[in-house]
């Protein structure tokens, strides 16, 4: 079923808002934790996730692992303390020694006993699609159930853009309405993703279990620069299409390209994008992107590298400097509320709507 955003009259029903004062986090979900490359062999990273101190780390054959980023015995941060043989972090305050599953396996004051309030909780992780993904429930973790992103693993390099990261001071549901309402790059994005002739284009949204999808097709309008970059002389015109899935809780996969009037959506160009959001604290988001291009149809190396550093450059300013500005006033205006808001719902803001109940019934269930 796909129905029409215009064919949803129960959305003119106004809903309390409940981003400004919750933390809504599933725990038993996967998230990004980190781009593999921002997690160089040797090395403790930190990162808060959930509201949780976590310190990222490679054990010696490389793979990933992850634990509370505290120590149990005067709660110093682990991330200053070193790695030592065996898997292990060193404390930098007492020298206590935790393995990759969290337990502390040394104390290295007489008598050397280990409390078992000494032992962290440890989180699992996983490396795929250039990613260290994380699991912060208690519930058994799929890896099935990451989303799949493999055209990080199997495009050109020449064509897919360096792995972006911004932090975004809101709460990370209302960046998902923003990539979710593909009505705001009109306004927002105007000239680098949307264009004016996209405004009264079809929109249709579909759910299937929880995955909630979003598209807009437009026909024979002008294109915004993003495309004609893309796309050799001729495509300055055209149909432009875009559809949006929402992969819960918070990551997202974008499809979009424009194509001659007319013609099949493949025979066109555009890119797939990325969009990983993972919940740093209830004001406070971590949000890392990335595009692959599919189809490509402009010529030469040198060229194409061009393109691809430009597709990053205007992506990087259309979220730092364009979408970040408002969301994060948003969450302001939000928070200096004195009582609970009621947001007035419009027809664009059906996928949303439809992503928000799949959400609340997540959380009911992993509560």
């Amino acid at each position: 079923m796909n129905p029409s955003l215009s064919a949803a009259p129960a959305l003119a029903t106004p809903a309390t808002d409940s981003v400004a004062g919750n933390e809504r986090f599933v725990r038993n979900a996967w998230y990004a934790g980190l781009w593999a490359s921002e997690l160089p062999v040797g090395q403790l990273v930190a990162q808060t996730i959930l509201n949780e101190p976590v310190v990222f780390y490679r054990k010696e054959d490389g793979a990933p692992a992850a634990i509370l980023d505290r120590c149990s015995h005067r709660f110093a941060p682990l991330s200053m303390g070193k790695l030592v043989a065996g898997d292990r972090i060193q404390c930098p305050y007492h020298g206590l020694e935790f393995g990759p599953d969290g337990k502390c396996v040394n104390n290295p004051h007489p008598p050397c006993s280990i409390p078992a309030a000494a032992h962290l909780p440890g989180f699992q992780v996983v490396e795929k699609h250039s990613l260290i993904w994380i699991w912060m429930g208690n519930k058994p973790a799929d890896p099935q159930l990451i989303p799949d992103y493999s055209c990080l693993d199997e495009g050109d390099p020449l064509h897919i853009t360096d792995p972006g990261y911004l932090n975004i001071k809101a709460h990370y549901e209302l960046i998902v309405n923003n990539l979710l309402d593909l009505s705001h790059v009109v306004y927002v994005h105007d000239g680098i993703l949307g264009s004016p002739g996209i405004v009264q284009s079809d929109v249709q949204v579909e759910t299937q279990g929880e995955v909630v999808t979003v598209s807009r097709y437009a026909k024979d309008v002008a294109q915004p620069s993003m495309f004609t970059m893309l796309a050799p002389e001729g495509y300055e015109r055209g149909d432009s299409f875009t559809t949006i899935s929402w992969y819960a809780p918070s990551n997202l996969f974008l499809e979009t390209g424009t194509c001659k009037t007319g013609q099949p959506k493949a025979s066109g160009t555009g890119y797939l994008a990325i969009h990983l959001l993972t919940p740093e604290t209830e004001r406070t988001t971590h949000y890392r992107f990335s595009a692959v291009r599919w189809n490509v149809m402009t010529t030469g190396d040198e060229h194409n590298e061009q393109i691809r550093r430009k597709i990053y450059e205007l992506r990087n300013f259309a979220f730092a400097q364009q979408d970040g500005p408002v969301i994060e006033a948003q969450q302001r205006r939000m928070d200096q509320a004195r009582k609970a808001l009621a947001p007035v719902l419009l027809s664009i803001d059906a996928g949303p709507t439809r992503y928000k109940r799949v959400l609340d019934r997540m959380l009911e269930q992993d509560q």
